[in-house]
């Protein structure tokens, strides 16, 4: 365990709609929420028809970023955690846009895989919602995306995340907000023919309880509720109500509905779209709303780094069992790591530096083997491209790109790998 702990952390959802964060103060393990910050972006809205952000959308964001990075400004190293979520997946330039983000909020920025984004997600709204459910299936709708969730307490067991989103949908189906009951049907129909390999998976009779996260969940239940459509959640009947007010207008300006923001007007028919086509493929009957979504989620993932209960370390040991490495030699390994690590002054790195080091070193020592499960010839290869492009619990993008520099290059002369790998180290080590 760390010798000293922040006095308050901080989580930022760079998402395809809106950019969220919430900073909550640290006191003796236990959490209080004490700012939340929002501010719709609509990054999605920005991508060109080449999958670059645009200067427009760009320039809006960083605004908001120049925002939110003066309220964390004097928080240290490791207090802050920053994920980019479909649309930095999306994005060409996002290396570009991602550079200038992270000079604005002072903190390093994660680009997650979906996968990854479901498992906070759910992570999120199991700390936030009690639940006496054997089996809970958990759905978000994101700008760009929709991730799938179904856990028992707190662990996440099957996890998907489908490219449909209130912003892409609302864009694709409703251009300038023009409403007709063909493009609605449409638009159900784009969600369903996404959804229909993961029918079976998510189906209603796996899982005892359904929970809806994120912004457009929320919006929907609060104009259900002040209709009086519905009275307990979101329910089907409620919906097809909703439906059918939507299908009678011509235009987004006409719905004229109850506790529906102008703020969130531009994208709401894409989450009603991509609600709805989940209640019908899945035969849901009736779904509760959470507040946690994905910043409550990376919390309780940075609370775990702190206190030294890093999911990564997990992810680590168990994909080195499964490709059955050898533990008494990695051992060995680590300790010389360990020994010539001691070895440094220990004024050439921060506690925190050195902390990464240590942990990405071992991390590739237990794992630089694994890739002997499919060939022994340029087996390091094998380990690396596993480690790139698997689903690792934890892992950001450039963590796992790391670890696979790392192990890729255990062997083999500097030359062979070229020392443009060895200079992107210590950036992505260090940020320097």
């Amino acid at each position: 365990m760390t010798n000293s702990f922040p006095s308050s952390v901080a989580a930022i959802d760079l998402g395809s709609n809106s950019f969220h964060m919430i900073v909550c103060k640290l006191e003796d393990g236990k959490l209080r929420t004490i700012d939340r910050l929002k501010e719709m972006v609509r990054l999605a809205s920005g991508l060109d028809d080449n999958k670059n952000l645009n200067a427009e959308t760009q320039q809006k964001a960083l605004a908001c970023l120049q925002r939110f990075g003066q309220r964390i400004d004097n928080f240290p190293a490791g207090s802050v955690r920053i994920v980019g979520t479909n649309t930095l997946r999306t994005a060409k330039n996002s290396q570009e846009f991602i550079a200038k983000a992270e000079k604005a909020l002072g903190h390093p920025i994660d680009i997650i895989a979906g996968i990854e984004e479901a498992r906070l997600i759910y992570q999120g709204v199991a700390n936030s919602l009690g639940s006496n459910a054997d089996s809970r299936f958990v759905m978000d709708i994101g700008g760009g995306s929709t991730e799938y969730i179904i856990g028992i307490d707190d662990v996440a067991h099957t996890k998907e995340s489908l490219h449909m989103g209130c912003v892409t949908v609302s864009n694709k189906f409703f251009p300038d907000g023009a409403i007709s009951k063909k493009a609605f049907k449409k638009a159900v129909l784009f969600c369903q023919q996404k959804l229909e390999p993961y029918q079976r998976i998510f189906n209603s009779h796996r899982w005892d309880e359904a929970i809806g996260a994120s912004g457009s969940i929320r919006c929907i239940h609060k104009v259900l509720i002040a209709t009086q459509w519905s009275n307990n959640g979101i329910t089907q009947e409620g919906l097809d109500k909703l439906v059918s007010h939507i299908t009678q207008c011509d235009h987004i300006d006409e719905l004229d509905l109850p506790e529906l923001s102008d703020e969130r007007l531009p994208v709401f028919l894409g989450g009603v779209a991509v609600l709805y086509a989940t209640f019908k493929k899945l035969n849901i009957d009736q779904m509760t709303v959470s507040d946690g979504a994905l910043r409550e989620g990376l919390v309780s993932d940075l609370l775990g780094r702190i206190y030294d209960h890093d999911i990564r370390s997990k992810t680590v040991e168990t994909l080195a069992e499964h490709y059955h490495t050898d533990h008494e030699h990695s051992d060995r390994i680590n300790q010389t790591v360990e020994n010539i690590l001691n070895q440094l002054d220990s004024s050439c790195f921060t506690q925190n530096d050195r902390k990464n080091i240590t942990q990405f070193l071992n991390w590739a020592v237990c794992l630089h083997g694994i890739g002997r499960d499919i060939a022994h010839s340029q087996y390091h290869k094998h380990s690396a491209y596993i480690i790139e492009n698997g689903d690792l619990a934890g892992f950001s993008r450039q963590d796992q790109h790391l670890l696979a520099t790392l192990v890729q290059t255990h062997r083999k002369s500097f030359h062979y790998h070229g020392l443009k790998n060895y200079q992107n180290l210590g950036i992505m080590m260090l940020g320097i």
